[in-house]
């Protein structure tokens, strides 16, 4: 059996659906299971190693407080020559990027699988064209084979596909998110302050601005905080500009982090704020934050909802853009460093169900379910 493994988001910036995919790959890779990535290219210097094979073109576009990508293969030579050469089994999406799954789709003899991690329904876009939707639909009817929902919500736009359809999470690769990283350096020396830490695109829809706005009441009480922000984006400037405006003490922007790096951060801050407002349909930096043993605060858009339906953590979700809801729910954990130590504790062994291992096993046996699903239409044809 040979997978590829088709990426609609550029590999040139970090992102959840990236370390979806690398992570599957690498969990397939340990069993034997021979697998590639296909990924748009965004700039001629990318190269990600024999195993990601760069295909098409990959245009930035913001739009209405986030950042999409328009993918295409302006070479359909060598597409054609790519599909023949590796002669993949599975083929499957993450995400749907537009026009080159289509392309993709229309040479394919394999089966087609698509997990899906965005949260239409959130999306300004899809609000002003419904019809994209519709589209969407159609396409899946015309030649996808099964259809992975990393929560129910992004299940629902396709509440009409007749084939085998399943929600299977997110995954996380606990050997490299664990509580015993080492931790950055800059900020674990044990000068009695509370790092505070926000990791994400510095954009409308992560929310930073209201964390801002949080921290600056808290720290009219509290004279120990510390904010450490890793990400960069359209909204850094103004973000900056409130800090300074605001006069605001210890907030520390890292800027773009390599993956490599990132799980020292976590390790050494004491509590992860995710004030994303709408658009998440998960929620796995929460997670890298709870397999880290930190509690995490955030506000409570539909994605993180879900992962924290009746469980602990969800009592530390505000309402979106709440910013003073925001500031009690990070107080309740600045002045109690044991429901610091609990709520990490909770959080690591919440953190096991999602270990990369078991979403595998799941994937693989939703493929097996396909293959027959589609076997059965055969023969009934």
């Amino acid at each position: 059996m040979k997978i590829g493994l088709v990426s609609c988001h550029s590999f040139s910036q970090p992102g959840g659906v990236k370390n979806h995919i690398l992570g599957l790959h690498e969990e397939f890779n340990k069993r034997g299971i021979k697998s590639k990535i296909l990924a748009p290219r965004r700039s001629g210097s990318e190269n990600y190693g024999k195993d990601v094979i760069l295909l098409g073109t990959s245009l930035p576009l913001n739009f209405a407080g986030s950042q999409a990508d328009l993918d295409v293969n302006f070479n359909p030579l060598s597409l054609d020559k790519t599909l023949k050469e590796e002669k993949f089994d599975i083929l499957h999406f993450h995400n749907f990027g537009f026009p080159s799954a289509i392309q993709v789709l229309e040479r394919s003899k394999a089966l087609n699988i698509l997990t899906f991690h965005a949260n239409l329904e959130a999306s300004n876009l899809f609000k002003m064209a419904p019809g994209l939707i519709y589209l969407f639909n159609k396409i899946a009817d015309w030649k996808i084979d099964g259809i992975i929902g990393v929560a129910p919500l992004n299940l629902r736009v396709f509440k009409k596909f007749s084939g085998p359809k399943i929600i299977i999470p997110n995954g996380i690769d606990l050997k490299e998110f664990y509580p015993s990283a080492v931790p950055n350096k800059k900020f674990s020396k044990k000068d009695g302050k509370i790092n505070i830490l926000f990791v994400g695109r510095i954009e409308e829809r992560k929310g930073l601005i209201y964390l801002l706005q949080a921290y600056e009441l808290l720290e009219k009480k509290y004279s120990n905080l510390r904010l450490i922000i890793i990400g960069t984006g359209p909204l850094q400037e103004e973000c900056e500009n409130f800090v300074k405006e605001h006069n605001l003490k210890e907030v520390h922007f890292e800027g773009y982090i390599k993956d490599k790096d990132l799980p020292g951060y976590f390790t050494a801050c004491d509590i992860f704020c995710s004030p994303a407002i709408f658009g998440e349909s998960f929620g796995i930096v929460l997670l890298e934050a709870m397999a880290s043993k930190k509690p995490v605060v955030g506000f409570a858009n539909e994605g993180y909802r879900e992962l924290l339906r009746g469980k602990r953590g969800g009592n530390f979700l505000a309402r979106p853009k709440d910013y003073k809801g925001l500031a009690k729910k990070l107080e309740l954990l600045i002045k109690n460093n044991n429901l610091r130590k609990k709520m990490g504790e909770w959080g690591i062994k919440e953190s096991q169900k999602y270990s990369w291992p078991k979403v595998a096993d799941r994937v693989l046996a939703f493929y097996n379910i396909c293959h027959l699903s589609k076997n059965r239409r055969k023969v009934k044809k």
